[in-house]
């Protein structure tokens, strides 16, 4: 049977979302079965929201050592330790 984008209602906040096909192959690779009930944005809440002890993570402001915009990292910058955001970060990390 052909996948076909499905339009979803978020459980939690009660909004529509999109359950994509290549979502569909997604879960279908992993094995799962069901579909999701909670949209992109509630699942990330309830997966930040229950991360470690249940605490939301404490997020510290920082400066790119390569664009030199503010941003915010999920670790307390050093010093002698650049700091980069996520657009320079993900330039600046090896390939593997």
């Amino acid at each position: 049977m052909a996948l076909t984008d499905k339009t979803l209602t978020c459980a939690e906040c009660g909004k529509s979302f999109v359950f994509t096909i290549g979502e569909q192959e997604f879960y279908s690779s992993k094995g799962l079965q069901n579909e999701p009930k909670r949209c992109p944005d509630c699942r990330s809440n309830r997966k930040q929201s229950h991360s470690g002890s249940g605490k939301s993570r404490q997020m510290f402001k920082a400066t790119c050592a390569r664009c030199g915009a503010e941003c915010e990292v999920p670790f307390e910058p050093r010093q002698e330790r650049p700091v980069y955001c996520s657009n320079c970060y993900a330039s600046e990390k090896p390939a593997h």
